[in-house]
């Protein structure tokens, strides 16, 4: 037999698999398939034409109602809840299952409609099918896709979740650098602090330096000055023994002076004496460099010869006996002592306290002295001398011979010329310490 239907059927194998499934379930006869029909049924169906005739919409109405076919009753099954209850009965899964039991009634009353046959009814029934199933494949289509969005979206968490976890790990470590970051700085803060502190201390020191130095400063042009003049007076010290010597060993003291200062002319014989000072002075003072050390260890020693034992190996040693050999000649020595051990002694690096060489000694300590605390004033500091023929300068030299007539140098009366430097002048800082000269005999200006 051959029916139309409204609405075309959708080429489905789960259809297919549903529909039989249900066939079952339902456990419904087919049409002329088993002989014990019952007949009773069928003229109860022939007497109510108008039912069998109804339309599909009283017809759907009692899809829910228990439908007798061929004697046996057909109950649309209840949905059952699971007693275990790990299903969750929300509202998509009651739909669902209303789908269902919708469907098995539609699929009974299209059996129904087979008998006796009525093709308004089969198709009518068939419609109802039809629209189930194509609910159901809606829901299995939502299903699909919203296992397919679950997917995705499990498979972005998954990529999300480990970005942040890599994420968290970047951030834990930055974290723990930042923290070692923070202890340095701290660290750093600190010394920068305790640099702070350290050069407060520094500068306030060196204030106190500085006072100190200024206030040091006007006190050792004083030390200066009585060591200027303790060395003139050491050098003329040492002059007297060595002219007494000469004296005694037979020497010709004219030629003596003639030698040293060739040309020299003097006021009176007695300042002869000087020619032998300024003699000592050139040796002593010659290839002189001021530099600054330090004179408190020579200083210290009343005696210089306890000096000289104490430290032997001392520069004060060292320039002690350079100067002893340069002024002391060899032929002057043997005059005097008929021999050169004193002379050996000194070369050994040996310092004999004897009285002639405890004066020179003596003396070599204050030009030692004048040479380090000019310096140590005044790293600048610088020494000048006078040459045979210069103009007196009453503010750079001063004469060794004070007498009345050097009171009128001042007032240009008169014009004396250096015959010979005795002791050299120096210059520290604004003090000037004049050189002390032998001036010639008076000549009154024109």
């Amino acid at each position: 037999m051959e029916f139309v239907t409204n609405k075309p059927l959708k080429p489905s194998s789960n259809i297919s698999e549903i529909v039989s499934k249900f066939a079952k379930v339902c456990k419904l006869r087919s049409i002329g398939v088993f002989p014990s029909e019952n007949p009773l049924q069928h003229q109860r169906l022939h007497k109510n034409p108008t039912t069998n005739n109804a339309p599909s919409g009283e017809d759907s109405s009692d899809a829910t109602e228990d439908t007798e076919c061929d004697g046996v009753k057909i109950h649309p099954q209840p949905i059952e809840a699971p007693s275990n209850g790990n299903v969750c009965l929300d509202g998509e899964v009651v739909k669902l299952f209303g789908m269902v039991s919708a469907l098995k009634s539609a699929y009974v009353q299209l059996q129904e409609a087979h008998v006796p046959y009525n093709t308004q009814k089969i198709i009518a029934a068939n419609e109802r099918v039809m629209a189930q199933l194509e609910s159901l494949y809606k829901i299995k289509a939502a299903y699909e896709e919203k296992q397919c969005i679950k997917l995705i979206s499990g498979t972005s968490s998954a990529l999300l979740q480990s970005k942040i976890e890599v994420n968290e790990r970047l951030l834990a470590e930055l974290k723990s650098q930042m923290k070692v970051k923070n202890s340095e700085i701290m660290r750093l803060l600190q010394e920068l602090r305790d640099l702070d502190a350290e050069n407060a201390k520094r500068a306030e020191k060196i204030r106190q330096i500085r006072l100190e130095r200024k206030r040091a400063i006007v006190l050792n042009i004083t030390t200066f000055q009585n060591a200027f003049k303790a060395t003139s007076k050491s050098i003329h010290d040492f002059a007297k023994p060595l002219i007494s010597l000469m004296k005694a060993a037979g020497w010709d003291l004219d030629l003596a002076v003639k030698s040293v200062e060739d040309g020299a002319v003097y006021r009176k014989r007695s300042d002869k004496k000087y020619a032998f000072e300024a003699y000592i002075t050139r040796r002593m003072f010659s290839e002189m460099s001021l530099k600054a050390y330090d004179v408190d260890c020579v200083m210290k020693f009343d005696d210089p010869i306890d000096a000289l034992i104490a430290y032997p190996d001392s520069d004060f040693a060292k320039f002690c006996g350079e100067k002893y050999l340069l002024v002391v000649h060899p032929t002057m020595e043997s005059s005097f002592f008929g021999n050169l051990d004193q002379r050996m002694f000194v070369m050994c690096g040996k310092h004999p306290r004897t009285p002639f060489y405890q004066i020179f000694a003596k003396m070599a300590k204050w030009i030692w002295v004048l040479q380090g605390i000019a310096a140590s004033i005044d790293p600048k500091a610088k020494v000048f001398s006078v040459s045979r023929g210069s103009k007196f300068s009453y503010v750079y030299m001063e004469s060794v011979e004070e007498d009345k007539e050097d009171a009128n140098l001042l007032d240009g009366q008169l014009q004396r010329i250096v015959e010979f430097m005795v002791m050299p002048g120096f210059k520290i800082g604004e003090t000037l310490m004049k050189s002390r000269v032998y001036l010639s005999k008076p000549e009154t200006s024109n």
